[in-house]
């Protein structure tokens, strides 16, 4: 079964625009884990206008599955995971005013900071995933800069969907065999939701997990979140 890590960003967005601690955000963590996600994954940018640092600091102790945090490797984020030390960075190219992730990495352009990043990630014991899209030169490079998985980034698959399934779905089987043969685990996410994620879980193969958080806490509002993540769990479940 491929896995839930279950984004918490907009928990923290829906805290920040009132103050307070309401809705907590830790509560949130631990009770999406009691209600079956493998994981938990916060994106903190450097505005901290959703996750701040500090929330980063306040997760590790309670989250008992899958931490996986998302950014940008500035030295404040780097140093922050050292600290932390997640059971997964997913790195993303994002500027510093980015409003979400919106592009893979170039893993030629991007080749050196890439490599020095991973190697100092992983010496803290900790794996590394790299955003990508589904250019096979990119996904094959990737295997180059040491990183261990990519996460396919499939706002694409998401636009197309609705229109033609079948197109939408093969490039990324595709680049996921590619990544595949090339030794990388993949992930996936951005903008997958219960209309069009067991689609894509059922025609992706060597799929690990999916993080996903918009769509998810956006279904909680009508579903209840604990029925919410049971229905995306069903969904990624091929049985």
């Amino acid at each position: 079964m491929v896995r839930l890590s279950v984004n918490i960003n907009k928990i923290a967005t829906l805290r920040n625009a009132r103050g307070g601690n309401i809705p907590d955000v830790i509560r949130a963590a631990v009770d999406c884990e009691r209600f079956g996600a493998q994981g938990i994954t916060v994106h903190p940018r450097p505005d901290e206008r959703h996750i701040r640092y500090q929330d980063v600091l306040d997760l590790r102790p309670v989250v008992s599955t899958e931490f996986n945090i998302e950014g940008y490797p500035s030295r404040r984020f780097l140093d922050l995971v050292a600290r932390v030390k997640p059971e997964q960075v997913t790195l993303v190219p994002d500027p510093p005013n980015a409003l979400t992730s919106n592009a893979g990495w170039d893993t030629v352009r991007h080749r050196e900071l890439l490599t020095d990043v991973i190697a100092e990630l992983q010496s803290h014991g900790i794996r590394t995933s790299i955003f990508i899209e589904t250019d096979l030169e990119m996904i094959a490079r990737a295997a180059d800069v040491g990183t261990d998985r990519v996460e396919l980034y499939t706002e694409p698959y998401a636009e197309q969907f609705p229109e033609d399934q079948v197109a939408a779905v093969t490039p990324f089987a595709k680049a996921a065999q590619a990544a595949h043969e090339a030794g990388l685990g993949v992930n996936a996410g951005h903008d997958l939701n219960l209309d069009n994620l067991r689609f894509f879980a059922v025609n992706v193969p060597h799929l690990l997990e999916v993080s996903i958080g918009h769509a998810l806490i956006s279904d909680a509002l009508y579903f209840g979140l604990q029925n919410t993540i049971q229905l995306y769990l069903r969904c990624l479940d091929k049985g």
